[in-house]
């Protein structure tokens, strides 16, 4: 099973495309909110394969503030459970600070600059492929 933090529709039915192709078996867990995601993956950390995250959210329409990749970051690296992660956010600094959260703590990561039309069906997807080889050793 896989956990992400992304806020964008578009992107999110190119992730499940993908990783459909990938493996049947990894489902693709998404959350929207940074608060959200924290109250409600717990339970699902210990089933986690991998775990995906943005930065940037946008709030929907009528809805509070909806945080950040790096508050998801924070409380990952606060846990037990460690899950390789994949940080794939445009903002580059911000980025930056999640890798030096996740390294500080000892989480294995990756970056994915979303670059180009086709970088989740290309860079991402090869990226995660590389994931599931180390996991599964």
């Amino acid at each position: 099973m896989m956990l992400m933090l992304e806020d964008d529709p578009e992107r999110i039915v190119r992730f499940s495309k993908v990783l459909g192709t990938l493996s049947p078996r990894l489902s693709l867990n998404v959350w929207r909110d940074a608060h959200v995601m924290i109250r409600e993956a717990p339970p699902l950390l210990a089933t986690a394969t991998v775990i995906a995250l943005d930065h940037d959210l946008e709030p929907e329409p009528g809805c509070p503030d909806p945080g950040e990749g790096y508050l998801v970051t924070k409380w990952l690296t606060s846990q037990p459970i460690v899950r390789p992660v994949i940080v794939h956010s445009s903002n580059a600094r911000r980025a930056s600070w999640m890798a030096g959260e996740f390294d500080l703590s000892g989480w294995k990561h990756w970056r994915v600059a979303p670059l180009g039309s086709d970088w989740i069906e290309l860079d991402w997807i090869r990226t995660v492929r590389q994931i599931l080889v180390e996991v599964e050793a």
